[in-house]
């Protein structure tokens, strides 16, 4: 493949960019010029480096080029690497996606969760979207104290008939199977058994000796403020969603602070590279196969896109469709041409992707964070447009 390194300075982007994905090189530069700080992309096919480019900033006070190893937080975006960890054991028949949760996690059946599902936890089905005790953020490091409390509680609807986003606990019901299963954290299980294999540049507890490469973010002052309630929502369930998105309280200063970096919390602290990300999505978007390392079997494709919920989120009324872990395409919310893709994007807006279909992964990454990231980010959402209209061009 014909590629380019470019020179410094050059439409403000450092990096490879296969000659055919200029349009995507083109949109970095154009986001970095329109107020990104800083940001990288990363575009494989068929596992391959296409695009890895990064430009801008490290660090609000713009001392710091961002590089090549720069690794910054890309919160949600971390539940791909997550549910790709419960993805492995289901490939190896260590996990059934179809058992209750209480088969691996006993403790968990209290409560009348006796008949809760795996597949429950990996759709934001489960009804344990967040904790009905009150937590503190150092709560959050706690791994025995948040998943012994979600064990305890009961479900806020009859798990497998709504969606509501289980925007941290997911990490923790999901890290737990996975650590009875294996006796490893979810941290350490994704390091040995998907990261080093594949050579990612993703960590889910960052080691004291990476701190050095971190970027810095630049907050929007109304990124932690929580959206509005459908119109018409029960006071119930306005009191569930705003326990859902404030509790704990999380600051700029959290998302900052050594302990979060240290902290496994498996689907919000997860800090990498975009090169690293769309390596370990290439095991989807591979069928199993990263750049000539296959970690499971071409079943895992399938397993990912199997829908686990179509409809509207319980508490904002939005088209929700999802998979094993993923979102999924869908008229309501299209992003790929194709049928079968997955995407997922994190507070601020770093945003990842991988489509089955044209074996192609790709991420966006940034220490910008605005509100209304996620995975409908329109900064991420352009970056992946350029990716398809490169492929279509080709």
């Amino acid at each position: 493949m014909n590629g380019v390194e470019e020179d410094h300075g050059v439409r403000g982007t450092h990096g490879f960019c296969d000659e055919r994905f200029t349009a995507v090189r083109d949109t970095l530069a154009g986001l970095l010029g329109n107020g990104d700080l800083g940001a990288a992309v990363s575009v494989r096919l068929g596992g391959i480096p296409v695009v890895d480019l990064r430009g801008g900033r490290s660090d609000p006070a713009r001392s710091t080029p961002w590089g090549p190893d720069t690794l910054v937080g890309v919160f949600s975006v971390t539940k791909m690497m997550t549910a790709l960890c419960a993805h492995l054991l289901a490939d190896e028949g260590e996990l059934d996606f179809g058992a209750p949760v209480a088969r691996y996690w006993p403790e968990f059946a209290a409560a009348g969760k006796d008949e809760v599902l795996v597949r429950h936890l990996l759709g934001h089905t489960a009804g344990l979207p967040s904790w009905d005790d009150e937590l503190a953020v150092e709560d959050l490091y706690d791994r025995e104290r948040a998943t012994g409390l979600l064990a305890a509680q009961a479900p806020w609807w009859r798990p497998g008939t709504e969606w509501g986003y289980h925007s941290v606990t997911f990490g923790f019901l999901v890290g737990e199977v996975v650590r009875r299963i294996s006796g490893l954290s979810l941290g350490a299980f994704f390091r040995t058994r998907l990261a080093e294999p594949l050579g990612a540049d993703f960590h889910i507890g960052v080691r004291p000796g990476d701190d050095a490469r971190i970027a810095r973010y630049r907050v929007h002052p109304a990124l932690f403020d929580p959206p509005g309630p459908a119109e018409g929502l029960a006071p119930e369930l306005i009191a569930q969603l705003r326990k859902l998105l404030g509790n704990p309280p999380v600051s700029a200063d959290t998302v900052e602070s050594t302990e979060w970096r240290r902290a496994e919390i498996p689907a919000s602290s997860g800090y990498g590279t975009a090169g690293a990300i769309t390596a370990v999505l290439s095991v989807l978007a591979g069928a199993g196969e990263s750049g000539g390392t296959r970690l499971m079997s071409p079943a895992v494709a399938d397993r990912v896109l199997d829908v686990q919920f179509d409809g509207a989120d319980r508490y904002t009324g939005a088209p929700v469709r999802h998979g094993m872990g993923y979102g999924l395409n869908s008229p309501a919310a299209p992003f790929s041409p194709n049928e079968r893709a997955c995407i997922w994007g994190g507070l601020g807006g770093s945003v990842a992707m991988a489509d089955l279909d044209a074996g192609m992964s790709v991420a966006y990454i940034t220490n910008t964070l605005n509100p209304g990231g996620g995975s409908d980010g329109r900064r991420g959402l352009s970056v992946i447009a350029a990716a398809y209209e490169s492929l279509a061009a080709r």
